[in-house]
């Protein structure tokens, strides 16, 4: 009997393709590699345009982000989304022993509920917003943050993240021209978002006024600061207020802060990203709220 070569070779192509895809498909689980994009397949494709939500629900995505999210008692989840393997990374245990719905999926399943440029990870989890905090709550903590109207998310999921690391008590910034809670704001503050109050006030000037009264001493960064920022703190509650990427404080802002100051920089370049300005102004305000406890 003569063996079809021909055949042959077809399986074990086949065969090896399919291996390939399932490497690929894991290292997207990992997010190791990003989605492609659809513009670069060489077919025509509809665009893909993000599914209407509730205003009540939100998609997280991403392992650090969704275990955090899980691990938050403020948070109602609705459904968990997961592939096989991220589902292992997770380590939430065993399904049937947790009190919302777990589905299984696949890369695929996940890329056209969250777009080509999502690093998913494997896992999409649908939840409620968290609840909204007032500012009167924060009034035994000694160091906020405020952000006039820093549009980013990726920037205001930095700045979250950093807030954490130096042991803020609140991210407070406006409702308009400011990112709401969503899987971007998420994944870029890789959990943060779970550990730090997210405030959303109309009016911050406002807002800035009742900081005053509930003691807070404000300063505004500036790069045009009569004084460099370990020169300007004082008292034992600090509120840093930071402005938006580009255009800076707003004039208003500016009026309003107790006082305004600069991070003085040898070099160069005069001017930081905002969220790398933020790093930096914690970190002293956090050294200058040391000495006065110490």
């Amino acid at each position: 009997m003569v063996k079809d070569t021909k055949i042959d070779k077809t399986a074990r192509d086949t065969h090896y393709a399919t291996l390939r895809r399932q490497v690929r498909d894991a290292k997207r689980e990992r997010g190791e590699i990003p989605t492609p994009d659809p513009r670069k397949e060489r077919r025509k494709e509809t665009a893909w345009t993000p599914p209407q939500l509730a205003p009540d629900q939100v998609r997280l995505y991403g392992l650090h982000t969704v275990r955090a999210a899980i691990d938050n008692p403020e948070r109602k989840l609705i459904k968990l989304s997961v592939t096989q393997n991220a589902l292992v990374r997770l380590e939430i245990g065993p399904v049937d022993s947790l009190d919302f719905p777990v589905e299984i999926v696949t890369p695929q399943d996940l890329d056209k509920q969250l777009g080509p440029d999502a690093i998913h990870q494997g896992v999409m989890l649908e939840t409620r917003p968290l609840p909204v905090r007032r500012l009167e709550a924060l009034k035994d903590s000694p160091l906020l943050l405020v952000l006039d109207q820093v549009t980013d998310p990726h920037n205001v999921g930095a700045i979250m993240r950093t807030a954490v690391a130096f042991g803020a008590g609140a991210v407070i910034t406006t409702m308009r021209h400011s990112p709401t809670e969503s899987g971007v704001l998420a994944k870029s503050a890789s959990g943060a978002l779970e550990m730090i109050p997210y405030i959303q006030i109309t009016n911050l000037s406002d807002a800035l006024g009742e900081l005053h009264k509930l003691g807070f001493f404000t300063v505004g960064l500036d790069s045009e600061g009569p004084a460099p920022l370990e020169g300007a703190l004082t008292g034992d509650k600090v509120a840093l207020v930071l402005g938006s990427e580009g255009k800076g404080l707003r004039q208003k802002t500016r009026e309003t802060v107790n006082a305004l100051a600069r991070l003085d920089m040898p070099g160069e370049i005069k001017s930081l990203n905002v969220s790398n300005a933020a790093a930096i102004a914690l970190y002293a305000t956090r050294q200058h709220l040391l000495k006065k406890t110490a």
